[in-house]
């Protein structure tokens, strides 16, 4: 592994720092394999016994059951399973023991229960010995403890085996499985989501270790089992009497089952089925009210996530005429509502189109053009009653959001939203007309020449959302709004100089964002997105400009406040109040509110944080490293470009291994090959190969992990780029990875010009560049002395170039060079003869009279080899 403390490097579009593949005198990579004894696991040991039982024969069963044994080891082996078959009886009987309530032992039983179930033989032990009906009945007692130990054994025992999957619902009953997720208790609901996760993923991926025998020979229609699990969440959905936190529950396996993983995948019929059998129910969810409570009991985060996969729904349709299908659909019970349902008709229907408006926003829009429904907005947020305005002021914020519609509402509805604002008597009206007036004055976005509203009017917005936002009498989801509000207005960069400086704001924000009102992530993101200057902008082309001047167009044109400088202190001032704390729990939320799209925005400040070489220390010690690695791997191609953007350069300018400690520092891997494809910039490809430059210098290990995500082609290919610091990184990565068997089989392998590169490269005028390819070829001749006899007939000027390097007087080339020499030395009596007839024999006594180093070591072995070999002779005083 390359030295901490390299020089910083510019390179085209931004800053990158680098240390190079080694460094002072140190030529090779030390490592040291730790191996570290191995404790088996239960799983491992039960699956040695099962394969002596079944396929040895040792034990021989007869028809009246006697055992018959050839030796008295294996009948050991015989009780030894008979034992654990009575252990896990024995844990059943202390679970279902009325008598044994609340005692240590029953504990300890049901934690052994889980545990053994982890395993995939413990699993296969418990689900043989009957123990489906032994949980189920554990499931009746209706004791939380209880059926949490039962719900965990069972996940261990489908997990990643369709056919006991499959059993498992056939003993239990699928109506039975989904009601769990209703229960009042949060924690068995939790653990009931979990389980019906795991047997949506054996039912569509299939057993990765099945058992052979009757048990894996059921024939199952995996898209029959999973729409019967489907029909019964929908059916969950409005059924009376279901907890609001098993309805989100609900919400939340739909949005990971239903839509496809890849637009690639051609089949959405899965989708199609669910619009067409359960979008009523859906909407019905996305339409109900928290408070006063209805008919359906919701949380705060139902509604998002009702319109959450909606959105997903809806961008899972593939033609036109699925997308009209959806919308037709959409507006049929939004009529079905508002016709002939009287007020409360109406209140219904225009949550249900706020809830459109946040997710498939297309449906949405439409839905506002049908006859009466803006006219019932208007009137609406002039009602006495509070939860009246409620819904028709946050129908009238979302149906704000393009352009288009705001524009509309600018000239309609302002006065309106000011008047609210004004003269409401609740802050809850008042905060949602602020929002709605705040993303009226944001409507220009960046562009500093669009302001809706007079000079100062939005800095009076934003100190208004930051005052509400530091209140900490008013609940969270009233709270939430101010951080709407100021997701918008932080588009204008003396709100986000403002912000920075409020101290008492931004941890107010901090700590709402890691709280249960998770609906406030999006926001929380745009915010920060706004604040660092993360989002794209490309500088316009000073001609295009002029040009469209003279034409009479407008132009964008950027706020003095949002220069690189301005945006660097509110880096630091963000970074100073604890951002990435506050980020890594965002990260952490598994909430289906932490959509792909908010993983980009979190991506896109996490690469702002890291920018600067000197704030990348505070990021880390934070935990930002940890948080970045599933943004990488996870969310929109831009966002996981981002994260990993940023990955590579915390693993530039620190210690991988500290900054991603134990397994956590492979999973890098994968993440920095991805920013080697064509489609990254020239700056993501340079800096993910310095990245990788570091790993490989680390272990063999990684190495091998590199290879493995086949990143050896794409850096070869970068060793020819025009670009001299791309080629120098691709061969300073190449360098390090020269150290694997497998990449000096490809330079010793026949036909290859892998070596005529190195020795080429050798000879070029870029130092660094001369460096790393030397040392390449002391790492290559030094562990495959065939390729010694090769370098002579790469090129006629191997020679030149070898003195060059021997001749240098930066000390690392020298270094580089006297290895190479030696190794050519002791490879080939003709070849070092060759070496001795030329000038390389006075170089070399010159360099072997020189002060102690590990040159003059090199040098002085050389001699003595040619000595050796008779080629030359020792001088009169021996030396």
């Amino acid at each position: 592994m390359c030295e901490p403390g390299a020089q910083e490097q510019s390179f085209p579009g931004g800053p990158a720092e680098h240390r190079g593949p080694d460094s002072g005198e140190a030529l090779f990579v030390v490592m040291k394999n730790w191996n570290l004894p191995k404790c088996p696991a239960v799983g491992e040991w039960l699956n040695k016994l099962s394969d002596i039982l079944t396929t040895d024969s040792y034990v021989v069963v007869t028809k009246n059951r006697q055992i018959n044994t050839y030796g008295r080891g294996k009948l050991t082996l015989v009780r030894y399973m008979s034992s654990t078959d009575a252990k896990v009886e024995q844990m059943f009987q202390i679970l279902l023991d009325p008598q044994e309530k609340g005692t240590e032992k029953k504990q300890k039983a049901s934690q052994n229960l889980v545990v053994l179930a982890r395993e995939d033989a413990g699993a296969e032990k418990i689900f043989r010995s009957n123990g489906v009906q032994l949980l189920q009945r554990l499931l009746d007692t209706g004791e939380p403890d209880l059926m949490l130990a039962a719900l965990r054994t069972l996940v261990g025992i489908c997990s990643e085996h369709q056919s006991r999957t499959v059993a498992t619902l056939s003993v239990l009953g699928t109506r039975r499985v989904v009601s769990i997720l209703g229960v009042e208790n949060q924690a068995v609901s939790l653990a009931a989501c979990h389980l019906l996760q795991v047997m949506f993923d054996a039912l569509k991926e299939g057993v990765k270790k099945g058992f052979r025998g009757k048990e894996g020979a059921i024939i199952v229609d995996p898209a029959r089992e999973l729409k019967v699990l489907i029909s019964n969440l929908l059916e969950l959905l409005t059924e009376v009497g279901v907890s609001g936190q098993g309805r989100d529950s609900a919400l939340t396996l739909l949005i990971k089952v239903v839509p496809r993983k890849s637009p690639k995948d051609p089949n959405n019929s899965l989708t199609l089925w669910v619009i067409d059998q359960g979008l009523k129910k859906i909407l019905e969810v996305g339409g109900s009210l928290q408070d006063p409570p209805g008919e359906l009991t919701v949380t705060a985060n139902s509604r998002m996530s009702a319109s959450i996969l909606l959105s997903k729904l809806f961008d899972d349709l593939k033609c036109d005429a699925e997308r009209e299908n959806f919308h037709r659909l959409c507006e049929n019970y939004i009529k079905s509502w508002f016709e002939g349902q009287g007020l409360a008709g109406k209140l219904r229907a225009l949550q249900t189109v706020s809830c459109l408006l946040q997710g498939p926003c297309d449906a949405g829009n439409r839905a506002l053009e049908l006859n009466g429904v803006m006219e019932s907005v208007i009137a609406l947020c002039a009602s006495e009653q509070e939860e009246e305005q409620l819904v028709a002021v946050e129908a009238l914020i979302h149906a704000a959001g393009k352009a288009k519609r705001a524009s509309f509402i600018t000239a309609n509805g302002v006065s309106l939203l000011k008047d609210l604002y004004r003269r409401g008597e609740k802050d809850s009206i008042r905060i949602r007309a602020l929002v709605g007036l705040c993303k009226l004055g944001s409507a220009g976005g960046t562009d500093f020449s669009m302001k809706q509203f007079a000079e100062g009017s939005t800095l009076k917005l934003a100190k208004q959302c930051r005052k509400w936002l530091c209140n900490d009498q008013i609940d969270a989801g009233t709270r939430r709004w101010a951080v709407e509000g100021l997701a918008y207005l932080t588009f204008d960069a003396d709100v986000k100089e403002e912000f920075v400086e409020d101290e008492a704001a931004l941890k107010a924000l901090f700590q709402l964002s890691k709280s249960e009102e998770r609906s406030v992530l999006f926001a929380v993101a745009s915010a920060l997105v706004n604040c660092t200057n993360s989002y794209d902008y490309e500088e316009p082309d000073p001609k295009m400009v002029e040009l469209a001047k003279y034409a009479k167009q407008h132009v964008p044109e950027q706020h003095p406040k949002d220069k690189p400088s301005f945006v660097r202190a509110r880096v630091k001032k963000l970074l100073a109040a604890g951002v990435v704390s506050a980020m890594t729990c965002m990260v952490k939320t598994e909430s289906p509110v932490l959509t792909s799209s908010c993983r980009e925005l979190l991506s896109r400040v996490f690469l702002a944080l890291v920018e600067e070489s000197e704030d990348r220390g505070t990021v880390v010690a934070q935990g930002g490293g940890k948080a970045l690695l599933p943004l990488a791997l996870e969310g929109t191609d831009v966002g996981q470009m981002k994260a990993a953007q940023a990955l590579a350069k915390l693993t530039i300018t620190s210690n991988p291994e500290m900054t991603f400690p134990g397994e956590r520092i492979y999973e890098v891997v994968r993440p920095l090959v991805s920013l080697l494809h064509l489609n990254c910039s020239g700056l993501q490809n340079f800096e993910a190969l310095m990245a990788l430059t570091n790993l490989a210098g680390i272990s063999e290990r990684l190495r091998q992990k590199i290879l493995k995500e086949r990143a050896v082609p794409m850096i070869e290919g970068y060793m020819f780029e025009e670009h001299e610091m791309i080629r120098r990184a691709a061969t300073e990565c190449m360098c390090n990875l020269a150290m694997s068997k497998e990449v000096q089989d490809l330079f010793e392998a026949t036909g290859s010009d892998r070596l005529k590169l190195l020795v080429l490269y050798s000879g070029e005028d870029d130092e660094l560049l001369r460096r790393a390819a030397a040392g390449g070829l002391a790492v290559l001749t030094s562990t495959r002395p065939s390729l010694c006899s090769r370098i002579p007939q790469v090129t006629t000027h191997w020679l030149e170039i070898l003195q060059a390097l021997l001749l240098s007087p930066n000390q690392e080339l020298q270094h580089r060079g006297a290895v190479v020499a030696l190794n050519m030395v002791e490879a080939s009596s003709k070849i070092a003869s060759t070496l001795m007839e030329s000038e390389m024999l006075e170089i070399l006594s010159v360099l072997a009279k020189g002060k102690e180093s590990p040159v003059t070591r090199a040098a002085t072995a050389c001699l003595g080899k040619a000595v050796e070999y008779g080629l030359i002779r020792p001088s009169q005083d021996g030396k």
